[in-house]
């Protein structure tokens, strides 16, 4: 049925157009009967024809309208006027995370504070048994209390979720077709889509699970730190075999003021093997806090913790300067410094810390900026590096 300003689905009224894309128009509608502003997405044809699917999609909208969480858009009904089926959603005012990041990356803080959001309603939905599959700058959208993460579950309930039989080039057809693929390949051949943000097992036609949305998640951290895609590919094949193979840049070597333990963090997200991947979203949200709390406690970057063998040569250094400082003590001239003001400062171990037996393991870096100790923390002995 063609949808106009002054449609009726259901209770809700039909007020303008708000967008389109690969899951179905959406409009901005009212609430007849609660007198309130929704916004209303009108399903393709071609899933209201097909009863298996819409099934399968009432199913899977019952779960995801259970899903409360400040960053989850919500999801309010779910019907079907005629032979057209829609959703009823919450109305979220602001911009999406693709408009944003099209303007260039993300200030660090503001990677580190939505990112957290995201992650944090990603692994809400985890808990509840529900994987989102599609996540990407486009469904995330940005308000003025931060982020909402769009359609969970959606493209589960499309069919998408299911095994894709041969490998990942005989089904690159059937992918491009999915629902949940905003745009096809353009004449000029270069993809759009949700295919940048697949993890390697989806495209290799393996069931996707909670740690393909922590790819994806590590694929939208990425850009919003950088401002550019992850991977990149002028063709599906060209796309898919950058996924399936290569490494994409550090994020510090495109965006040098970003921390470099949110660089690992994403490293970490995007690895290939699932097994050696970052493995729940909950982890993912936990490391952007504390980058995030230990930026602001320093008022500086964010201390890099590497965890790595002390190297054999660092005591015998620090050993040789103190004995030249104890010499140049004795043979100063007394008095040299006096009538000249002190300066004092401490530098005390990262929360959460003690310095180890082998505190005298301390270094500072050849321009002066920043020093390096050891310490212990409930993982064990690391080094660490404070900003001066």
């Amino acid at each position: 049925m063609p949808i106009t300003p002054g449609t009726k689905l259901g209770p809700y009224e039909i007020v303008a157009p708000l967008g389109a894309g690969g899951m179905g128009e959406v409009y901005r509608a009212k609430d007849t009967r609660l007198g309130r502003d929704v916004a209303v997405k009108v399903l393709p044809q071609h899933l209201s024809a097909n009863a298996e699917i819409r099934t399968r999609f009432e199913r899977e909208a019952k779960t995801v309208s259970s899903l409360n969480h400040p960053n989850i858009c919500t999801l309010f009904d779910v019907g079907r006027e005629g032979d057209t089926d829609y959703l009823v959603m919450e109305l979220i005012e602001g911009e999406t995370l693709s408009a944003r990041i099209a303007r260039g990356p993300l200030a660090g803080s503001e990677v580190l504070r939505l990112g957290a959001q995201i992650a944090d309603a990603l692994d809400r939905a985890h808990r509840a048994g529900v994987i989102h599959r599609d996540l990407k700058p486009g469904n995330v959208m940005l308000t003025k209390s931060g982020a909402k993460l769009m359609d969970f579950g959606l493209a589960r309930a499309t069919g998408l979720a299911g095994p894709v039989s041969g490998s990942a080039f005989s089904s690159m057809t059937a992918l491009t077709q999915s629902p949940t693929v905003a745009q096809a390949l353009t004449a000029e051949g270069t993809l759009v889509g949700t295919f940048q943000y697949m993890a390697p097992e989806q495209l290799e036609g393996k069931e996707a699970d909670t740690r393909s949305d922590v790819w994806a998640l590590g694929c939208v951290l990425y850009e919003m730190a950088t401002g550019k895609r992850a991977y990149q590919g002028k063709s599906q094949a060209t796309l898919i075999s950058a996924i399936m193979t290569s490494e994409p840049p550090a994020v510090t070597s495109v965006t040098p003021s970003t921390p470099p333990a949110l660089s690992r963090l994403i490293a970490g997200c995007l690895n290939k093997e699932p097994d050696d991947r970052v493995q729940t979203a909950h982890d993912v949200k936990l490391q952007l806090e504390w980058i995030r709390e230990a930026g602001s406690q320093s008022g500086a970057q964010a201390p890099v913790h590497v965890r790595r063998r002390t190297p054999a040569w660092l005591p015998w250094t620090v050993a040789a300067i103190a004995v030249v400082a104890a010499i140049a003590a004795l043979f100063l001239p007394r008095g040299a410094g006096e009538g000249k003001g002190a300066i004092v400062a401490a530098i005390l171990p990262a929360d959460g810390t003690t310095l180890s037996p082998f505190w005298g393991h301390l270094a500072l870096s050849p321009d002066g900026r920043a020093i390096a100790y050891c310490a212990s923390d409930s993982v064990g002995l690391a080094i660490w590096v404070r900003p001066l």
